[in-house]
């Protein structure tokens, strides 16, 4: 159990570790780099055609190393912070005569800037200069921009260019301008200070003009003192809103706080305005370089793996990820056009235009669960905004009819089972190819024409007959002798699978199922299921077993994940052995969803959010702050024999009355605003009062 003393919130260390990937990241919604690293990214800015696309680089003046004086002692000592209540990194070097410290940031409400600052403080008394070293590999070169050196702006130099080549034929070479200040080698506390401060800004746009108002918005708050105190408060703002956290072991609750701040790091600040999302990478906004973490495509990963956190803390930024899908739908119906299919087919891997990227055609062609997860994501985010305007006039009825199109172009029928096939697939387990009946990918075909069917209902729109005739009839492998679901056709246990697939039935994928039946899918694939696989995986089977109300079982399975969880920044690995992306999103937003959506039993539906606390072995209480449900904000703590909820805000004007119905009594208890308000622990639902 964690002392009360022990901060979970910031991560130090004496050293880096020796592979620099594992660095801690500067990342926020339009910029994002590692520290000590020589490139950055801008949101949405690739270079390289069709399957070669991959971030662009853009050379960082944000590498910048501290170094002590020469002739320093050996009393001198070294730390770096990751301080995730402010969203800097630390760097501080001390001796007995000086404290110097290197701070780095990307600002949380200005995200066009980068910003570093260097303070020295003498210790001693005494009143000789004291200087310290700046060490800076920075060349204005990249190959992936055509960049030019253009005239200083209010002292700061200037690097303009343009893309090399578009992703599709005949489309833009979009344009990157940077300002940045000068660094020197050296800085120098004078004889008569005791302390000062230097700071050195990096900015970023897609015009000279945009660049510019940017580095004099950040220029104002400079000359007011306030640059990294408004970036500070803006992240204590954001955290006052939003938390998770357990009362439990120290590593279970840094490793949430990281993977909670890492994703956090990848949003705008609620309320930014005029947030374009350009989607949300495995490797996020600091990764996706050529050969390097997908080179910064949008997956599955973002709609089924990070989604469902982002929307319960932060449905502004959900809703930014959906406009990502609604603004690529052209390239997901040219997508299923190609493909020969109507509808939209959701590229496997997809970049600006959303058409498909993926440099290998067999996962495009094969991997069409993706547009299951798409419209999941959209079905989660009505259930607990009631968002209509989004589907009536901002393209997502366009979207999830689309699918809903594409699924019933996709099917086959089988007049020997009388049922709808769907051939040719391949499952979330890659090591599977051109199967038939995807069991996983099925149920989300019915869940996408369901859902699809209602929501036309909603809005008044005609709801094609085929698509609940193919809901209904589609084949849904099972096999009754053993009373499990197969993969896919054909499947016999024991088979090796890459990752979690069967095991996402019930969740985050909605399916009835028998306790008996989800025991058995989670006892099945768990023996079979590759230790070499991605770190998500084990999140998921951890959830199985908490429906199952097994907590030693399901932390056996969640603390799988802790390998995957690097020190001492808590950068996370795609899989265990360190290979693959980093700084892995998908991981992360897995392993928040086994305890905001495992350890709670949230599940988002129709009717509200349902609950089924349980606490894992080692845990005794859990609380959850600043969930959104249809524009209130609540806090939910639970420990083993009760459970504590408070509206905390009714952000919106048409926020309606919540009540809390328990189960089995279905007592209904009304949720005043302020208010806390206890009960046994039990299972139940919170929804709108009923009259």
């Amino acid at each position: 159990m964690a002392d009360a003393s022990e901060d979970p919130t910031i991560f130090t260390a004496h050293s880096l570790p020796s592979d620099p990937r594992l660095w801690a990241t500067v990342t926020n919604a339009y910029l994002g780099t590692r520290v000590y690293h020589d490139t950055l990214h801008v949101s949405g800015v690739y270079n390289g055609a069709c399957g070669d696309t991959h971030r662009a680089i853009l050379p960082s003046p944000l590498n910048v190393q501290l170094e002590a004086p020469i002739g320093t002692g050996e009393q001198l000592t070294k730390t770096f912070v990751l301080d995730t209540n402010t969203g800097s990194f630390l760097h501080t070097l001390e001796d007995p005569s000086f404290r110097a410290s290197q701070r780095i940031f990307a600002h949380r409400t200005l995200p066009h800037v980068l910003a570093f600052s260097v303070s020295v403080t003498r210790l001693a008394t005494g009143s000789w200069p004291i200087t310290v070293l700046l060490q800076s590999t920075f060349s204005p070169e990249s190959p992936d921009l055509d960049l030019h050196l253009g005239p200083d702006f209010q002292g700061a130099r200037y690097l303009y260019g343009h893309t090399l080549t578009p992703e599709q034929p005949g489309g833009p070479q979009q344009e990157v301008h940077m300002l940045w200040t000068p660094v020197p080698p050296a800085l120098t506390l004078g004889e008569d200070e005791e302390d000062r401060t230097w700071e050195f800004l990096t900015v970023v746009g897609s015009s000279q003009a945009e660049a510019e108002a940017c580095l004099a918005e950040a220029l104002r708050l400079q000359a007011r003192g306030t640059l990294y105190t408004a970036h500070a408060q803006a992240w204590a703002q954001l955290w006052a809103g939003c938390g998770l956290d357990v009362v439990g072991p120290l590593a279970l609750r840094q490793a949430l706080r990281g993977a909670l701040y890492y994703l956090l790091s990848a949003l705008p600040q609620p309320g930014a305005p005029g947030y374009i999302c350009h989607g949300l990478s495995p490797g996020g906004l600091s990764n996706g370089s050529r050969e390097e973490c997908y080179w910064g495509h949008v997956f599955w990963d973002q709609d089924l793996w990070m989604f469902p956190n982002v929307l319960m803390f932060h449905p502004e930024a959900a809703r930014a990820l959906l406009e990502y899908r609604i603004r690529t739908l052209a390239g997901a119906l040219d997508n299923a056009q190609n493909l020969g299919y109507q509808g939209a087919k959701f590229a496997w891997e997809s970049a600006g235009s959303g058409l498909e990227v993926c440099p290998e055609d067999i996962y495009g062609t094969q991997e069409i669960h993706i547009n299951g997860a798409v419209v999941l994501a959209f079905q989660l985010y009505y259930h607990i905004t009631q968002d209509l305007q989004l589907f009536q006039e901002a393209g997502g009825w366009d979207v999830v009819s689309a699918v809903a199109e594409f699924w019933c172009s996709r099917v086959e029928w089988s007049p020997g089972e009388e049922r709808y096939h769907l051939k040719g697939v391949m499952p979330p387990d890659e090591y599977h190819s051109g199967v038939n009946n995807s069991v996983y990918t099925n149920v989300l075909v019915q869940n996408s024409l369901r859902f699809a069917a209602a929501l036309a209902q909603d809005l008044g729109q005609p709801v094609p007959k085929r698509w609940l005739e193919v809901a209904d009839k589609i084949k849904v492998p099972f096999d009754l002798k053993q009373n499990f679901h197969p993969e896919f056709d054909g499947y016999e246990p024991g088979e090796e699978v890459k990752q979690a697939d069967v095991v996402l039935l019930g969740y985050p994928v909605p399916f009835s199922l028998s306790p008996h039946v989800r025991r058995k899918n989670l006892e099945i694939y768990e023996a079979v299921t590759s230790p070499q696989g991605p770190a998500m995986t084990w999140s998921m089977f951890a959830v199985g077993w908490m429906e199952l109300k097994d907590p030693r079982r399901a932390w056996e399975l969640l603390e799988r994940s802790f390998a995957n969880i690097t020190e001492p920044f808590k950068v996370w690995t795609e899989n265990a052995d360190g290979s693959g992306a980093v700084n892995f999103l998908t991981g992360m937003g897995g392993f928040l969803q086994a305890v905001l959506f495992g350890f709670t039993g949230f599940r988002i539906t129709r009717a509200g959010v349902t609950f089924d606390p349980l606490c894992p072995s080692g845990v005794s209480g859990v609380h959850v702050s600043g969930i959104s449900y249809q524009g209130n904000k609540l806090d939910f703590f639970f420990c083993e024999d009760s459970v504590t909820v408070e509206i905390r805000a009714r952000v919106e004007p048409w926020a309606p009355p919540l009540e809390a119905e328990l189960w089995p009594s279905q007592a209904r208890v009304p949720l005043p605003p302020g208010h806390k308000v206890s009960f046994p622990c039990s299972a139940g639902r919170i929804q709108r009062s009923l009259p």
